[in-house]
């Protein structure tokens, strides 16, 4: 983040919305000013004062907290919405903070169901508790804000807006090609290809990577007992994609593992710099370690649009 960008919104006063790295919090965005900027270019941490968390349940004075400048970003500009679409990513206020998630259900009468994936949970909300979701990305929204709309000339909608299947539990069998999400520390955003072994009966499978060899016996691939959310299937093909566009939402093959990532830049002879929020990394791929992300819900396989959420999938790791 270059000094302009940090002098111009993260000075003393600054109005600002911070994030959490802590269990439960991933997702969320909470209000705040900020009481000391950074101090030096090397010294990247910033004194803020929540406006709606305070120091304990009993306490009338707002948490103060020291956080890095990577979990800061400007406070979000007021903007009307009226409307909201199936698969739209948006926000929503729900226990004293903003939580990114995904509509589900249309529900009518002003009311949205919104799927968190961080909590597997699905809650309903009115339009007035939502906002469309937006990522702050090299000083600059995205996707980029609109002109407000008047209260007499509401935004126009897609009147075909499609519904979701109902809610769907899928079951797992054993030989199953699956994907899997780990927890472990660094891996956030990560799919792990492996075959299901054993359904365990208790929500959770025995699985067998595809990639990751057990650290005991090197010619043998490692088994492990995960929980159910922990895994999709494997998502289905969408045909040759000859081009990918910037803030394009992608799945980038490294390793042997993808990841969830952001189309950066699109560079020479098919190749493409995809941005991880998670790790704040940029790295470099051809178009043939790409894929289109596609999400999970529901039983059902939605792709993302163009323009969805910079960071990887929140789960309850």
């Amino acid at each position: 983040m270059s000094s302009d960008i940090i002098s111009q919104y993260f000075k003393k006063g600054a109005e600002v919305e911070i994030s959490s790295n802590d269990l439960g919090f991933r997702g969320s965005w909470y209000a705040g000013t900020v009481v000391r900027p950074p101090q030096n270019d090397k010294i990247k941490k910033v004194l803020v004062e929540y406006k709606t968390l305070m120091k304990s349940e009993s306490s009338t004075k707002r948490l103060r907290e020291e956080v890095e400048l990577v979990q800061l970003r400007p406070a979000s500009p007021p903007e009307r919405r009226f409307k909201f679409k199936f698969s739209e990513e948006v926000d929503a206020w729900y226990s004293d903070g903003w939580w990114e998630g995904i509509v589900t259900e249309l529900l009518g009468d002003d009311k949205y169901a919104v799927f968190f994936r961080g909590t597997k949970e699905q809650l309903h909300f009115r339009a007035r508790e939502l906002r469309l979701h937006r990522e702050w990305v090299y000083g600059k929204w995205v996707p980029p804000l609109v002109q407000q709309a008047s209260d007499d000339q509401p935004p126009r909608c897609n009147q075909n807006d499609s519904l979701p299947a109902e809610n769907f539990e899928h079951i797992f069998s054993p030989g199953t090609p699956v994907e899997v999400h780990s927890c472990d520390e660094g891996f956030e955003g990560a799919w792990f290809s492996a075959t299901v072994v054993k359904d365990l009966n208790n929500e959770k499978y025995l699985i067998e990577y595809q990639t990751i060899y057990d650290d005991k016996e090197d010619t043998k691939l490692l088994r492990e007992e995960v929980d159910s959310w922990q895994l999709r299937p494997r998502p289905p093909d969408t045909g040759i994609v000859d081009r990918f566009e910037v803030h394009e939402q992608v799945e980038a093959l490294y390793d042997g593992v993808w990841w969830v990532g952001v189309i950066s830049n699109v560079r020479k002879n098919g190749k493409y710099s995809v941005f991880f929020k998670a790790a704040n990394e940029i790295l470099k791929f051809e178009i043939s370690d790409l894929r289109v992300h596609q999400e999970w819900i529901n039983g059902k396989w939605v792709i993302a649009p163009k323009v969805l959420e910079l960071l990887p999938c929140s789960l309850p790791c």
